[in-house]
């Protein structure tokens, strides 16, 4: 894309901004032309396509209220009874955000607006960090997951699998990317990643940028490198390799690329052997100007790792997507992780945002002094939403929480996407919003609710006295154990040591100090149950090096996808809880009530 490309696409981008609610309507308006004589909406609209009525009549729903109507379709009935658009394909989710995997129905039209979305990033892009295409190569971690067919013969694959597959992607990618097609589509993930990072370190004076979609896959494939550095530093030495790498089409590919090299074999090889990795990203690829990947929400938990491998590269979060639909992207890439916002693109879908009330935090902190006292009280205080009715884009509140909804041309409508955000301000007409967590993810013993958010917060103060001892926490989880009475919260941390010395010893006493600083920064009601014992001891187990990286593998071998895979916040599944519970190396409770 040229320069005066560039500008025109920049230009397009102040109008939609400036023009929001016009086209928020003309979205909508489509929508409803086009669907309303559906078998669902038919039932809430009659055929008719006036606005008022659908926000009256058209409910709010969430992934549960129109499965049917997907298996429907997927079962092999016309596509008709939920969307007027012939379905292509379905997307189907991780499931590691809200539980098994969903099948979104995919259009033509939402192809076409997939490719019009990612127009917009690369003038952005450019603006910041100059023409990427003309100064070298991607290295960005990308794996492909095997599609199931369903009954109906439509095939049904996670979003990234079906980028790859469309011929777009294919023929740029040798020119975009380090990585040829076999490597992504290989199946075994630890083959894929392996000759991933080998083309990487083979090509590295091209590479310009290195990521994947997820912070933790990039923490995931610098620790691989870590262990396999030694291994692929003798494949580049002698031109041949690995015998463990089996896949044909992965071997026959890589092995035309390669070459002997031993001058570049120990370049890689004194660069790796230093004692501390830090800045290890910027030493292997000298070029890279930045690391891609989402570092928002939950995955903020790694930007620490990120900041200290990547030696001082920015951490560029560039779009805000998920498998239902695209939202918005990041106009300020240089922009820290914890001050991202995305400006929403109001030609993407319909979009309307449900306010949240005042959580139970802030409740109970202006009645804390009135004299409740029973827990039974403290539950009558719960935030209830179902009163309040949402907002158009353009009628956001900057400061304020809200649930995202959405509705599209391919059959979704005022659907609950399941992600807090909250407005931080307008781009022209339009909002920008971080995101903050999602919705469905908490920690309960009684009638207590700990947010996703929430956790981070305290997950974040505990570790604080850790990181002067030269300790990176590299992951963590939770889940409510109600095995005895009391329950309580259990914290699994994975830690590894700055300097990559095994000796250092976790401090009993520091830890516990840990226990009781996350109990502190805990919510009001949490800290009243614990005073009326309705909730024990809050516990940290901590697990062996690898345990998420294995946790991260059990989801992928059931048909999670690596590129959007994502450390749940809290765990439910009890094959994961095994895992982890199997690797625990320490146990660690809070020594007393928070005050």
């Amino acid at each position: 894309m040229g320069n005066i490309e560039h500008e025109a696409v920049l230009k397009m981008m102040e109008e939609l901004t400036t023009n929001a609610q016009q086209i928020q309507e003309q979205v909508l308006e489509e929508i409803l032309r086009k669907n309303a004589g559906t078998e669902y909406l038919s039932r809430f609209l009659h055929g008719q396509t006036d606005k008022r009525l659908f926000k009256k009549n058209v409910p709010i729903v969430s992934y549960e209220d129109i499965q049917p109507y997907i298996d429907r379709i997927a079962n092999g009935e016309p596509s008709d009874i939920l969307l007027a658009e012939p379905v292509t394909e379905f997307y189907r989710s991780s499931g590691t955000s809200g539980g098994r995997p969903k099948l979104i129905p995919v259009t033509a039209e939402l192809v076409d607006k997939g490719a019009i979305f990612h127009s917009f990033l690369d003038p952005v892009m450019k603006k910041y960090f100059g023409d990427l295409e003309r100064a070298g190569k991607s290295l960005e971690l990308m794996f492909a997951k095997p599609e199931i067919e369903t009954p109906s013969g439509l095939k049904a694959r996670s979003a990234t699998t079906s980028q790859y597959m469309q011929n777009s992607f294919r023929n740029n990618l040798s020119k975009l990317y380090t990585s040829p097609v076999e490597t992504i589509f290989c199946l075994d993930t630890n083959q894929s990643m392996y000759c991933q990072l080998l083309l990487g370190l083979i090509r590295r004076d091209e590479v310009v940028k290195f990521g994947s979609g997820f912070a933790s896959t990039v923490v995931r494939a610098i620790k691989f490198l870590e262990d396999h550095w030694k291994e692929l530093c003798c494949n580049i030495k002698t031109g041949q390799l690995s015998n463990w790498i089996t896949d044909s089409e992965c071997r026959n590919v890589v092995s035309m690329i390669m070459k002997p090299n031993p001058e570049l074999a120990d370049l890689i090889e004194n660069i790796c052997c230093c004692k501390s990795w830090e800045g290890i990203v910027k030493k292997l690829w000298p070029k890279a100007k930045f690391i891609q990947c989402i570092t928002t929400g939950v995955m903020s938990q790694y930007t620490e790792q990120l900041d200290f491998y990547g030696g001082g590269l920015p951490l560029v979060s560039s779009f805000y997507v998920s498998s239902e639909s695209l939202f918005g992207i990041n106009l300020e890439p240089l922009s820290k992780p914890p001050d991202i916002s995305y400006t929403i693109l109001p030609n993407m879908a319909y979009f309307e945002f449900l306010p949240l009330k005042k959580d139970c935090q802030t409740m109970s902190q202006e009645v804390q002094f009135s004299g409740l006292a029973d827990h039974h009280e403290f539950a009558e205080i719960k935030t209830k939403n179902q009163d309040v009715e949402p907002v158009d884009l353009v009628n956001v509140k900057p400061g304020q929480q809200y649930e995202l909804l959405v509705t599209t041309s391919a059959g979704l409508y005022r659907y609950k996407i399941g992600d807090i955000l909250l407005a931080t301000g307008f781009h022209n007409n339009t909002p920008q919003f971080q995101f903050v967590e999602r919705q469905n993810v908490i920690l309960s013993i009684d009638a207590d609710k700990t947010s996703e958010a929430d956790l981070l917060k305290a997950v974040t103060e505990a570790k604080s006295l850790i990181d002067p001892l030269g300790f990176i926490l590299t992951g963590y989880t939770s889940y409510g154990d109600t095995s005895s009475a009391p329950g309580h919260y259990v914290i699994f941390w994975e830690l590894k040591v700055k300097e990559g010395s095994n000796n250092k010893v976790l401090d009993q006493k520091i830890m516990v100090e840990c226990c009781y600083k996350m109990e502190e920064s805990l919510t009001y009601i949490y800290k009243v149950y614990r005073k009326q014992n309705a909730i024990a001891a809050l516990e940290i187990r901590v697990v062996k090096p690898g345990t998420f990286d294995a946790l991260m593998d059990y989801h992928v071998s059931q048909g999670a996808s690596m590129s959007q895979y994502k450390t749940a916040s809290c765990i439910k599944s009890k094959e994961a809880l095994k895992i982890l519970d199997s690797r625990v190396i320490g146990k660690f409770f809070s020594p007393k009530t928070p005050a």
